[in-house]
């Protein structure tokens, strides 16, 4: 080995080591809701260097990058066996993602990947692209990834090399090394992404919340969040699907909406985390929102607050697609922790955590959204009534 390979290949562990052992610190929470920490939790640097270089001095003489990774982000998240594990979309830079396991003992920083990628298994028609993996722990003993396969659209003319169709792929597996892979989702929508597993049975039957959309950018006359019921896992199909949480003109989720990890089960009633997206001048915002639904009936919205629950901040703002929140993954720990795993621009992967209790306070006690500026005023104006009387009557803490 040559001297200057050999300092190279010293100074790369050296900072990787250092990057996977820092401490990931809590900020102070100025809405009370949350806490964002310091530095993301995985990002394109964390990639093994074994995934990126040559190690053979005799092939790689100058230890160049020969697969580069170009960005991490979009995470499923769960906890398993004690770990905090993430199962990370990995984008190389040659635009193709894959999954791969990243963990942590405790959570928010320390994360680190697993050996290898995972090897997901084709179907029939193979995958040009998979992303996004949703995963839920179900009733039946499976742990389940769903996520977004697109291929190429056939129809599309040959001068046309960026048509394409998504669905959702789904795997399942134990241990999150050994994974099978079943029938894509079928629904009466063309396209389909961000589709969730809820936990649960439902009458029986498996349940999905969907996103239907007509092409594979616009969701068309897809209205919004979605749900329907399917007999089968090993053939999943959807035969109708019900919007339960539409889109809103002026509001944060005006141009699209769709489910981010599986709900969480309180209480009060299931827990969602959601995106939504809006047009601007600086191209489309992606926001993340909160809303519940019953607990008897699921595709029931008892209470959603107004506007976003969390928005792109600083550097989260800049990336690869700018401003833009994206979450598909959190995990709700034993102590009523919650972890909410989100990224930032398509280029990195962040944590915040809160608890149960503060997201339940949060969506059964905020306002909704009244959908016109008189009704905002109103709101505020209520509320400053209300501090006021508050004051006066000298019980303010």
């Amino acid at each position: 080995m040559n001297t200057s390979f050999k300092s190279r290949l010293d100074g790369l562990m050296s900072r990787h080591a250092e990057l996977i052992d820092r401490p990931n610190q809590k900020l102070t929470s100025p809405n009370g809701i949350f806490h964002r920490y310091e530095f993301p939790v995985l990002t394109a640097d964390h990639a093994p260097l074994e995934w990126r270089y040559d190690l053979n001095a005799a092939s790689n003489p100058y230890l160049m990058e020969r697969c580069g990774i170009n960005a991490i982000f979009n995470a499923g998240a769960i906890k398993h066996e004690g770990k905090y594990l993430m199962v990370a979309r990995v984008e190389g830079l040659d635009r193709k993602s894959f999954f791969a396991v990243a963990e942590s003992d405790n959570g928010t920083d320390g994360f680190k990947f697993w050996d290898y990628p995972i090897e997901m298994p084709e179907t029939e028609e193979p995958d040009t692209n998979v992303y996004d993996m949703r995963l839920v722990k179900h009733e039946d003993g499976w742990i389940y990834g769903l996520f977004c396969t697109e291929r190429r659209d056939s129809s599309a003319h040959e001068g046309d090399q960026s048509a394409a169709i998504a669905q959702c792929g789904i795997a399942r597996t134990k241990d999150l090394k050994n994974w099978e892979r079943l029938a894509d989702l079928k629904t009466p929508s063309p396209q389909q992404r961000n589709v969730v597993l809820h936990p649960e049975f439902v009458d029986g039957k498996y349940a999905f919340y969907t996103r239907p959309q007509d092409s594979f950018i616009e969701a068309g006359k897809g209205g919004g969040i979605g749900f329907g019921l399917s007999d089968s896992i090993e053939h999943a199909e959807v035969e109708q699907e019900i919007v339960i949480d539409k889109k809103v003109y002026h509001t944060v989720y005006e141009a699209k909406n769709g489910l981010g990890p599986a709900p969480i089960k309180t209480s009060k009633g299931w827990l969602h985390l959601a995106h939504g997206v809006r047009n601007t001048a600086a191209g489309l915002r992606y926001v993340l929102y909160m809303f519940m639904t019953d607990l008897q009936d699921i595709t029931k919205v008892t209470n959603k607050p107004a506007g976003y629950f969390m928005a792109p901040e600083g550097e989260e703002r800049i990336g690869d697609v700018s401003n833009v929140l994206f979450s598909n993954g959190w995990i709700a720990d034993e102590d009523g922790t919650v972890f909410i795993y989100y990224a930032s621009s398509d280029t990195r992967q962040h944590v915040a955590t809160s608890t149960v209790d503060k997201l339940v306070d949060y969506v059964l006690n905020t306002p909704e959204d009244k959908f016109h500026s008189a009704g905002s005023v109103q709101t505020i104006a209520a509320m400053v009534d209300s501090n006021k009387k508050i004051i006066a009557d000298g019980t303010l803490v």
